[in-house]
């Protein structure tokens, strides 16, 4: 049964239109991908499920509640978490005082020294860099800190956009692994991707979006192997 149930999603930005009218649903610890070019509407439509950005029209539907006008505040302590684009950490603040600021929903205050040791135990580079100011860690690093800060609050669903950016080759590896771990205790995923190979070797599912439109759905299996997903994100490296 999916958590989290989006009908008819519509975000506007003045007169253009971003997304028009896509339907998404998200099991717990599944993962499922949204591919598409720059522009597609992909990060709108994670923006508006999490609440920063009010859509126009649609329903998001999370455990069985009408989230749609709800602050993203409010959509956060119910257990959807973003991660954003750009990672996002907080670079002064040193890399424990990063993540102990992911703990600060009320469901998440009585859990905080086992989600501590559940994200340390999956990260144990931010062990060692605890005492460091995030702005010193590596792109590589900052992710995992940015993952890492959003387990803290306990989430059932993590949004995840563009995981990848930025990050060398050997280190998306890393990455893409980590989110695997991440789905595997139960937490549902929906990632923003552009690096369609990797998050298709970790992703149960996907779709593709053009133009604020969902044109494919499918398995990751069926994704590796149709025509139009690998002419347009997969070229060469597709069947390797």
């Amino acid at each position: 049964m999916s958590i989290l149930e989006v009908t008819g999603l519509h975000v506007r930005y003045g007169g253009v239109v971003a997304v028009r009218g896509i339907d998404l649903s998200l099991e717990l610890g599944r993962i499922e991908v949204i591919l598409g070019a720059n522009g597609a509407g992909k990060t709108s439509s994670l923006r508006a499920i999490s609440g920063q950005l009010r859509q126009e029209a649609g329903k998001i539907i999370w455990d069985g509640t009408d989230i749609s006008r709800w602050p993203s505040y409010k959509v956060a302590r119910a257990g959807l978490v973003l991660v954003p684009e750009g990672r996002k950490v907080f670079a002064p603040l040193s890399v424990h005082e990063n993540l102990l600021l992911g703990g600060y929903v009320k469901h998440a205050e009585s859990q905080r020294d086992r989600l501590l040791k559940e994200v340390l135990e999956l990260f144990p580079i931010l062990g060692q860099r605890s005492r460091q100011p995030a702005g010193l860690l590596s792109g590589g690093e900052q992710q995992m800190l940015a993952l890492g800060r959003a387990m803290m609050s306990a989430p059932k669903v993590i949004l995840m956009d563009e995981p990848s950016m930025g990050l060398a080759p050997v280190v998306v590896d890393a990455v893409m692994d980590a989110i695997a771990d991440i789905s595997s205790t139960g937490i549902g995923v929906l990632m923003v991707e552009q690096n369609a190979m990797a998050a298709l070797r970790v992703a149960r599912s996907a779709v593709v979006m053009e133009r604020g439109h969902l044109t494919l759905t499918g398995s990751a299996t069926e994704m590796r192997r149709h025509p139009d997903v690998v002419k347009a994100f997969l070229g060469d490296r597709a069947g390797k």
